[in-house]
């Protein structure tokens, strides 16, 4: 078996990126905390964010947005100046926020360049994105950036057949098993999980069960063997 290109989803799977938003929803709970208790206060704002996707997409952007309009619900349209500054404020630390790579990533994306074709397959915000990629280090790494809406099926179509040699000779690479590995599989691409110490929610989903294209990796410096081994068949 040939493999030539290898995908890599950008949030928590090569930097940290959702603790941060996790900081940002304790921030949101203590700026809301006379209109409910912290497990209601979330699960607004998490039914709120869920129904905006279609309407912002993903990342920082679309998640304040969100907030605002979530404190605007709970505080029936009566929201404190203040409330809005501070939320406001919160969103753009998060866009300012220095980006840290999770431990063997460097390592492992320098000897991975070396003999495949590695593509950024990212979802969120374009210039966000772009911020990261830059900030990481990593940019020179990657042969190709694709930053998309949303992960499918037809995404990892269009992106290894425009970037390498087809899903069949591809692997994909994450920690969301809901955007980076089940529509890879159906694409027909390898896909590798690498969990994430926290994940959100709309991520979730089932790992698939024996499938032949999968594998679960506990960190990224055992991805370069994995490729390797799959290769071997």
């Amino acid at each position: 078996m040939t493999i030539t290109t290898v995908g890599l989803d950008a949030d928590d799977t090569l930097w940290h990126n959702e603790t941060i938003f996790r900081l940002t929803h304790a921030r949101f709970v203590d700026l809301l905390a006379d209109h409910g208790d912290e497990a209601m206060l979330q699960g607004r704002l998490a039914e709120v964010e869920s129904r905006n996707l279609r309407l912002y997409g993903y990342g920082v952007k679309g998640f304040t947005l969100s907030m605002i309009e979530t404190a605007m619900e709970l505080t029936n349209g009566d929201l404190p100046p203040h409330v809005v500054r501070e939320i406001l404020a919160a969103g753009r630390e998060m866009l300012a926020h220095p980006v840290e790579t999770l431990p063997g990533v460097d390592e492992a994306l320098a000897e991975l360049s070396e003999k495949y074709r590695l593509v950024l397959v990212t979802k969120g915000d374009l210039l966000d994105q772009e911020r990261k990629l830059a900030a990481s280090g990593l940019g020179d790494l990657f042969a190709a950036v694709e930053i998309v809406s949303e992960k499918t099926r037809a995404t990892y179509d269009r992106v290894f057949a425009r970037h390498g040699t087809g899903p069949e000779e591809a692997v994909m690479v994450g920690n969301s098993m809901k955007s980076d590995v089940l529509p890879a599989l159906e694409a027909g691409a390898f896909a590798v999980h690498i969990p994430y110490v926290v994940t959100w929610a709309h991520e979730l989903a089932d790992a698939p069960e024996n499938h032949p294209r999968y594998g679960a990796l506990e960190a990224i410096d055992r991805l370069p063997g994995w490729i390797a081994a799959a290769e071997r068949g």
